[in-house]
């Protein structure tokens, strides 16, 4: 089946989700859930778990409201030694995130949520991606800070906005840091295909 035939609701409101869906020839309609992932219980849950747990949280938030179409959410985190990282909530957080992270590796991963109400469908998995980070400056924490790009982005740094310069090298999907792993999701789209997806 031709990616370009695929209709869906995006549960999400990050360009970069967007831009690797569309630029992997899917047809969507972006539709922002009202879930507040800071809201999400974290006690007894590993990062892949509470990831997955919002992924669907976000996707049922959607669907209810459109029970007849698919809905695909994700959300993204980084792992530090089993300490949930999401977003930063503001500057000094920032840096405490980007110091914790920048220090030795950690992983980033990105739950995927399908849900159809309609037929009872729900489907969730996640990709992890090990960073080996570049050690960072104070000058260079410092820049990163005052440069803004942090906000709204789970580990305080986006990979395709000039964290990688940051960044050695990743041992797994470099669009699962970006926010969706093209690689899963085009397994998750082949078990529902059958569906009418």
């Amino acid at each position: 089946m031709q990616a370009a035939r695929h209709s869906f609701i995006l549960a999400s409101a990050s360009s970069r989700r967007k831009k690797l869906l569309k630029k992997a020839g899917y047809k969507f309609d972006a539709v922002v859930s009202n879930i507040d992932e800071s809201k999400i219980r974290t006690k007894g849950l590993t990062p892949a778990q509470f990831a997955c747990a919002a992924a669907l949280a976000k996707a049922n938030d959607v669907a209810e409201k459109f029970p007849q179409n698919f809905v695909v959410a994700a959300d993204t985190i980084a792992d530090s030694d089993g300490e949930i990282i999401g977003k930063a909530q503001n500057a000094k957080h920032a840096e405490q995130i980007t110091r914790k992270l920048f220090s030795k590796p950690h992983k980033v991963i990105t739950a995927i949520a399908i849900v159809k109400k309609d037929t009872a469908l729900e489907l969730v998995d996640y990709d992890t991606t090990t960073v080996y980070p570049k050690k960072m400056s104070e000058r260079q924490i410092e820049e990163h800070i005052a440069s803004g790009v942090w906000r709204d982005k789970a580990g305080a740094y986006a990979i395709q906005q000039g964290g990688d310069k940051f960044i050695n090298h990743i041992d797994g999907s470099e669009t699962n840091v970006m926010g969706l792993s093209m690689e899963l999701f085009e397994k998750m789209i082949k078990k529902v295909s059958k569906s009418g997806l």
